[in-house]
């Protein structure tokens, strides 16, 4: 799973590991990935790769590392994302390569890497964590909006491609996250959603009858905060 040290990506990991799995998380952060392997505290079970789902070696590397540590993959998580916040006249080429180059090129690395595995293991699963900015855009979400916008036709056109050989693809998209994304404070937030909901989510979609493929879920807090 593709950011898994911290917010969502951790909650995930906790859940599937809870479950019994086994789980490998990605990071850029060395610090945060030690921090997240000491938090979840699951011994072999859990392996930690630094990388940058925007680098696409260091997504083959990570998908190597993890199919030769658990003998296969069967479930692929993609998680990272970014958000760089403001008008588009003054957003930089590199704020704004930064967040499609995380938000949706390393999703396309990642999936290109892990499907051949997926296959051999004769089908699973890729769960991309889209958001409702996709389809909700805002003033100043330029960059943000128009990468999930993009994940949103990725997945479903991945969706299509890859059912026949037992792959599932869905789309979580969730709104109003409580994990503090883009340095955004928390504080007085509680009514949004938890990464705990959005891993409780991935659990029952891997828990669906093989019939069954929820393609799209979208996420929103129960009570949100009046404007």
């Amino acid at each position: 799973m593709t950011g898994g040290s911290r917010g969502i990506g951790r909650a995930i990991a906790k859940a599937l590991l809870d479950a019994g799995a086994r789980v490998a998380i990605t990071g850029r952060a060395a610090d945060a990935l030690t921090d997240a392997e000491t938090a979840l505290a699951a011994g072999d079970r859990l392996l930690t790769v630094q990388m940058d789902v925007g680098k696409d070696a260091d997504v083959t590397k990570a998908v190597a590392q993890t199919v030769e540590r658990f003998g296969g993959l069967d479930i692929l998580i993609n998680n990272a994302g970014i958000g760089v916040f403001t008008t588009i006249a003054e957003m930089t080429t590199e704020q704004w390569a930064s967040v499609i180059e995380t938000n949706l090129t390393g999703v396309f690395y990642c999936c290109r890497a892990a499907i051949p595995e997926l296959k051999r293991r004769g089908g699973g699963y890729i769960i991309n964590v889209s958001s409702l900015a996709g389809k909700n855009w805002f003033v100043n979400g330029g960059a943000y909006c128009a990468s999930k916008a993009g994940l949103n036709a990725f997945t479903d056109i991945l969706m299509q491609e890859v059912r026949y050989d037992n792959i599932k693809v869905t789309n979580v998209a969730p709104g109003s996250v409580y994990t503090g994304f883009a340095n955004n404070p928390i504080a007085g937030e509680d009514w949004k959603l938890h990464g705990e909901d959005i891993a409780q989510t991935v659990l029952d979609l891997l828990a669906q009858h093989p019939r069954s493929l929820p393609s799209v879920v979208e996420m929103r807090p129960s009570r949100p905060k009046k404007k």
